[in-house]
């Protein structure tokens, strides 16, 4: 029998587009973003691959990290 991998989940791979978009707009690698969101860089990683599901805290983490709003991050995300 073949193991198939999950399908990503489309919310969240549209919001780890989003971030992936702004961090790279703005210049920052994944460990620059980690570092100013207090986050770990795989954690991130997670995120912009859309395999992570990041709570609010995080997310204002992240929004704050990339003076970017939450309207920036959500563009496009639908649940």
């Amino acid at each position: 029998m073949m193991h198939r991998m999950p399908l990503r989940d489309r919310t969240l791979s549209a919001f780890g587009r989003n971030v992936a978009k702004l961090r790279s707009d703005r210049g920052f690698s994944q460990d620059r973003l980690a570092e100013k969101s207090d986050l770990d860089r795989t954690y991130v990683s997670g995120i912009e691959r859309g395999v992570r599901n990041p709570g609010i805290k995080t997310v204002l983490k992240i929004a704050k990290a990339l003076n970017a709003s939450l309207d920036d991050l959500c563009k496009g995300v639908s649940a």
